[in-house]
């Protein structure tokens, strides 16, 4: 199964998966680093016209902490007809959040 890492910094929403790459997800960790201060992580699956599913929504990720979902808490296949897999960040003060994203 291959991992993949993103770096994710600044106040934004990302794709991390794209719809139809037929990635099946087992686990996924979350690390806020370069950072000071807590930022705040939403993290969904969205379907076009469809809507959002969330896994995380409005969490507060402090310095240094790692949050990790597994197998038992997630499982997800974002196949043609499915889901792309996204992340929000927002930051708690005034340095833009940093977070390590690693999907596998």
């Amino acid at each position: 199964m291959a991992t993949t890492h993103h770096n994710i910094s600044g106040e934004l929403t990302q794709e991390l998966l794209a719809v139809g790459s037929g990635v099946k997800v087992t686990s996924i960790s979350l690390v806020n680093i370069h950072a000071s201060t807590t930022c705040t992580v939403d993290f969904y699956i969205e379907k076009k016209l469809t809507g959002k599913f969330y896994l995380l929504k409005a969490v507060s990720l402090p310095v240094g902490t790692t949050l990790m979902l597994d197998a038992g808490d997630i499982r997800f296949n974002n196949s043609a007809s499915g889901f792309g897999l996204f992340i929000k960040l927002t930051k708690g003060a005034s340095e833009t959040p940093t977070v390590d994203v690693v999907i596998s």
